[in-house]
């Protein structure tokens, strides 16, 4: 027989998770994660934004 490549059980399991297709729900809920993520860092950038200059009215 010949030598095999074999593989540790961390690496094969990232390949194996890899390779699984995301379902649809998935992929929204990282979407979701990604977009509150963004919004969260927008908020954070405004508030420091207003507390550095005053507002001019």
């Amino acid at each position: 027989m010949s030598d095999a490549s074999k593989l540790s059980p961390e690496k094969a399991l990232e390949k194996i998770r890899k390779e699984t297709p995301k379902s649809k729900g998935q992929l929204r809920d990282e979407k979701i994660e990604a977009l509150d993520a963004e919004i969260k860092r927008m908020r954070a950038q405004r508030l420091r934004l207003e507390r550095q200059s005053p507002k001019r009215s």
